[in-house]
């Protein structure tokens, strides 16, 4: 029996990396020409594949067909962008290969999570990516306060991710940092108030767990990636908006006991933590800068601030605005390119929408916006008691693209992995069990 317990904790933890893998995307050591996100591909191909042949429908769908033209109406907008301004930055021009990408690496961790669990659902994928938030945050922590861990993590990555890594004065994971984390942290904390919203019965069992989770990835996740802030504030919001909050049954009850007592704890445990420990009294301070510039001088004032606020800038020409220029990073690509050398991105802006408009116009951006709508329709479609979570993550991708050009489609593809049976069947069978 205890055997049988230990080889199933292993299976989860095994299971989890490999999600690991997927969702927070790492260069190793040993393979750098590949991350592990094209290695997870490269397998789901071939799962994919065999699938196939066996005549099952796989992920083979209408909906994938209706993605995939999507996602190759931005590619073409790409495409005629790069041709007609004669220049070699194909970030976008390719964006119906990167979309398969994700799509298959996906389809690799959700036919995992199946192989391990028997079968696989919204619920479950939706716990794994809470417990690999939490496992980040507190690999970070770690990683931060005692040097031989981040030695053995440091010894696994790509040289170039762990000179990235070092030269930013900032928390870091497992390969995870910046805005990139910032954005996978924030979809996970409006997965939170869903979970426990939708699956009730079963998520009052592990009330205290979810509520924790949400905290750690609330506070270490703004060290790591302040924007994870945009994903506490729609959860909170989700919660009042969809959980009818006013209604203060059993549920809400216990849900506010569990959060004033957690808070209870965590308040003073931070406030001692910051007076008495440098080192997070500067990672607390950097990860809330905003809070404590409005309690200390009256406004929110955060050093990105400047540099978001010059960000916004926009084409001064109808051809730019509509087909783009064809540049997306840095000019420096092009050898011919014999214009104005920007020290950044081109446009001197890092806002997603700005770059976006830039490179392949309002024709791309439009394209680009259809395509997640389109990925957030069709999750809301097949999980339609979940609808509003999608509806806020797809929320979430466009007020992230105020601030940088990351989308979210790899949290959508996930789900378009999960056939609504297979959903519908798990949920009844949890149900069930629930009202014995």
């Amino acid at each position: 029996m205890t055997n049988n317990v230990v080889i199933k904790g292993i299976l989860v933890v095994l299971t989890a990396l490999v999600l690991n893998f997927y969702f927070f995307s790492i260069d190793l050591r040993f393979m750098p020409a590949v991350n592990t996100k094209m290695v997870l591909a490269g397998f789901g191909l071939f799962v994919l594949a065999c699938q196939l042949a066996r005549k099952r429908n796989a992920l083979i769908d209408k909906d994938t067909f209706v993605l995939s033209v999507c996602a190759a109406l931005v590619s073409l907008a790409g495409f005629v962008s790069v041709v007609y301004n004669d220049t070699f930055d194909y970030t976008y021009a390719t964006y119906l290969i990167s979309m398969w990408v994700w799509l298959s690496a996906a389809y690799m961790a959700v036919t995992w999570i199946r192989w391990m669990h028997g079968t696989v659902s919204v619920f479950i994928v939706c716990n794994y990516l809470i417990a690999l938030g939490v496992s980040q945050c507190a690999l970070a922590l770690g990683m931060e306060f005692y040097a031989p861990l981040k030695q053995v993590v440091y010894s696994m990555l790509d040289e170039g991710t762990v000179a990235f890594m070092t030269q930013k004065d900032r928390l870091m994971g497992f390969g995870v940092g910046l805005d990139v984390a910032g954005s996978r942290f924030a979809a996970i904390l409006i997965m939170i108030p869903f979970v426990c919203m939708q699956y009730r019965q079963k998520a009052v069992r592990y009330m205290p767990l979810y509520v924790l989770a949400f905290f750690i990835i609330c506070v270490i996740g703004n060290m790591i990636g302040r924007t994870t802030t945009v994903g506490a504030v729609l959860a909170v919001l989700s919660f009042i908006v969809f959980s009818k909050f006013y209604q203060m049954d059993g549920f809400h009850k216990r849900l506010g006991f569990w959060i004033t007592g957690l808070l209870a704890v965590i308040v003073p445990i931070c406030s001692v933590a910051y007076n008495m420990v440098p080192e997070f009294h500067d990672l607390l301070r950097f990860g809330f800068e905003g809070f404590f510039s409005l309690a200390e001088k009256g406004e929110w004032d955060v050093h990105s601030n400047e540099m978001l606020k010059e960000g916004f800038i926009f084409p001064d020409n109808p051809k730019t605005w509509l087909i783009g220029d064809g540049y997306f990073g840095s000019t420096d690509s092009n050898p011919y390119y014999t214009g104005r050398r920007w020290a950044g991105f081109y446009g001197g802006s890092d806002v997603g929408y700005s770059r976006f408009l830039y490179y392949f116009g309002l024709v791309g951006l439009l394209a680009f916006s259809f395509f997640m709508f389109k990925a957030c329709m069709v999750c809301m479609r097949r999980f339609d008691k979940l609808k509003y979570m999608f509806l806020v993550l797809l929320a979430l991708n466009f007020i992230y693209w105020l601030k940088v050009s990351t989308d979210i489609f790899l949290v959508f593809a996930l789900f378009l992995c999960i056939s609504k049976e297979e959903n519908d069947a798990y949920v009844e069978r949890m149900e069930l069990r629930s009202s014995r």
